[in-house]
């Protein structure tokens, strides 16, 4: 897939699109960009994705933006998965968040990236204050010469499936629902970073992603992780046991670390980039009255995550 960013130019011939945060690249998101890809192959078109980063509600309200379901790589890699040829990250800032309804059709859809074929939500908004709406793109449709095409919700036990609906999922620890409405279980992904290697003095080492935004979920899991090899394109799944937190017994008010420690693996893991599945919760993080109790907490958790791929094959 091509991924373009900062100024929209055209790459290529026209596009079928469609336009969204894609967070977490749910069942709604696939169904979406499923139907482009059809449309492109149907029309001779390029299938393309229109995302934002950061996130508008970021931008806008950052000290309650809702915390992300996937970082932009995974994000990307998602929306490639799912067929679309090319994705363009569009910079959220000032300018943007001040652009007129009529301008971002005009010079962005239409001018920037070719778009024949458009496909968004009933509900969706865009231009300075939110005063674009699907009327408005059907009568530039018209005017401009493209097709427009509404996507109809997709539905899980009669409920529509989005975003939020996902992070409440993640939130109460509910990883089977989470996954039903993401099509797959729930992860994770950065490079593993140094730490203070206090796993390795307990015994149990962990390799470190530092999270730099607000995780979906926390708590102590059963996971499994895709870890990059030396060899490019390689990766090697191994199971574990995992920490999302600050580590409320080791530091006040630390930095928030996914921590994993898989079992039967030794060896240096810094700079590889990792993958986690979310499988099981084990339970909430929690302060201990020192070492010895946490390293206890540990051991018992491990066995809890062993107990649990030994009964789930």
């Amino acid at each position: 897939m091509q991924v373009t960013h900062g100024t929209v130019k055209r790459v290529g011939g026209p596009v079928a699109l469609t336009i969204g945060n894609f967070d977490g690249v749910h069942l709604g998101h696939r169904a979406m960009l499923a139907r482009v890809a059809e449309q492109a192959r149907a029309q001779g078109l390029a299938g393309a994705a229109l995302t934002f980063e950061p996130h508008p509600r970021e931008f806008f309200v950052p000290a309650v933006a809702p915390a992300r379901l996937s970082r932009l790589r995974e994000k990307l890699e998602l929306i490639a998965e799912a067929g679309i040829a090319r994705t363009h990250v569009l910079r959220f800032d000032a300018a943007l968040a001040a652009m007129g309804p009529e301008a971002f059709i005009d010079d962005v859809l239409v001018a920037g990236l070719g778009a024949r074929w458009l496909l968004v939500g009933r509900d969706f908004r865009f231009g300075a204050k939110r005063a674009g709406d699907y009327a408005l793109l059907a009568q530039a449709a018209q005017r401009r010469g493209f097709t427009l095409e509404a996507m109809p919700d997709v539905l899980l036990d009669g409920t529509r499936v989005s975003s939020s609906r996902v992070r409440a999922a993640l939130a109460a620890g509910r990883l089977d629902e989470a996954a039903r409405l993401l099509g797959r279980p729930y992860t994770m992904s950065g490079r593993v970073a140094h730490g203070a290697k206090l796993g390795r003095k307990l015994g149990f080492p962990t390799a470190n992603v530092i999270l730099r935004r607000q995780p979906p979920l926390m708590g102590i899991f059963a996971v499994e992780g895709e870890l990059e090899e030396k060899e490019p394109g390689r990766r090697t799944l191994r199971r574990g046991v995992a920490s999302v937190g600050r580590r409320p017994t080791v530091a006040e008010n630390g930095p928030m670390l996914l921590e994993v420690h898989f079992f039967d693996l030794s060896g240096e893991l810094y700079g590889r980039h990792l993958r986690v599945r979310f499988l099981e919760k084990l339970r909430d993080e929690e302060k201990f009255d020192g070492m010895q109790a946490l390293t206890t907490a540990i051991r018992r958790d491990a066995e809890q995550a062993r107990q649990y791929f030994r009964a789930h094959g």
